[in-house]
């Protein structure tokens, strides 16, 4: 149920407060901060996505089914690293927006439809494992870099197979809607393989086609690939990551375009979670160590390119 609109006066003064970016994060606002702030409402930009979220009483995000660790479904629940991300911004809103007690809607969202859910006001922000690419910057805009990774291909050992060349005349799977399935296309017709692809809803029926021989190869993203590898339990060491680096991404979270008070709240929360350490105890957290359900571990090391972004907590977007 939509909660009841707040009074226009205190919603200005909310957003009043929410729009002086210049106000200490960790200090909590007064009486004297909302009466000082009152005078900037006609000054400042409005984030018309801090004003919706007020007015609805909820911030909505976007989550993804299986998109294990970053943000994937653990008894009806969503959760994962990513999603860790998204709960810090959530916090930093109802700081910001003086409502303690903000309700949290979560959307499934999927590799095919997560942009338009954003463009069309159905989710507020997505944190998953969303590619910072050039071709989306028109339609959405995206926060500070919270993973970097490469491309590659999950194979079974026993299949011979070691990289792309191997692909030729086969059926090859990857995840609809990604950029790895536009790479992966271009690829084979640069190349001339030859490939059938599959592609797949999302990265757990992907896996699926290469796991009961529909395809020879899963194609997608490191993490991605190591964390579907670790859901096959014992059976993990039937498969490999292999093949060289199709490119070379980061994710981002999303949100809509030409707010740039809310995108700057965004990019400051997971700036300070990387200045301050706290994104690599989540990294180690959810890349080192066992995660829900089952206690699977990923044995992901964090890569040279992951260390390089958290040492620079103010990069604007993927490299």
């Amino acid at each position: 149920m939509k909660q009841p609109q707040w009074p226009a006066v205190r919603i200005a003064c909310a957003m009043a407060v929410a729009l002086a970016l210049a106000c200490p994060v960790a200090r909590a606002a007064n009486a004297t901060d909302i009466a000082s702030a009152q005078p900037a409402v006609d000054q400042m930009p409005p984030s018309a996505t801090l004003r919706k979220i007020a007015e609805n009483g909820a911030i909505v995000l976007g989550t993804r089914e299986s998109s294990v660790p970053f943000s994937y479904m653990v008894r009806q629940q969503p959760t994962g690293y990513s999603y860790a991300i998204a709960l810090k911004v959530v916090d930093e809103v109802k700081r910001r927006l003086y409502m303690p007690n903000l309700a949290v809607k979560n959307v499934a969202v999927t590799s095919a439809n997560r942009i338009s859910y954003v463009v069309n006001n159905q989710v507020d922000l997505e944190c998953g494992s969303t590619a910072h690419i050039a071709e989306r910057d028109p339609l959405v805009a995206f926060s500070n870099s919270i993973f970097r990774y490469g491309i590659h291909m999950a194979v079974k050992r026993k299949s011979g197979i070691r990289d792309y060349a191997d692909l030729a005349g086969k059926t090859v799977a990857t995840t609809a809607g990604t950029s790895d399935e536009r790479i992966l296309r271009q690829m084979t017709m640069d190349r001339k393989l030859n490939m059938r692809i599959i592609s797949a809803r999302d990265h757990a029926e992907g896996f699926a086609a290469l796991k009961n021989d529909r395809a020879v190869a899963f194609v997608m993203d490191d993490p991605l690939l190591y964390g579907q590898i670790a859901e096959q339990g014992a059976a993990r060491g039937e498969y490999m990551v292999t093949g060289s680096s199709l490119a070379n991404e980061t994710y981002g979270c999303m949100m809509r375009r030409g707010d740039p008070v809310f995108k700057r709240m965004v990019d400051d929360v997971i700036a300070n979670m990387q200045r301050s350490g706290e994104a690599t105890k989540l990294y180690e957290a959810w890349f080192m160590q066992p995660i829900p359900p089952d206690g699977i571990n990923l044995q992901f090391p964090m890569s040279p390119e992951m260390k390089a972004l958290f040492a620079h907590p103010n990069d604007r977007r993927a490299d």
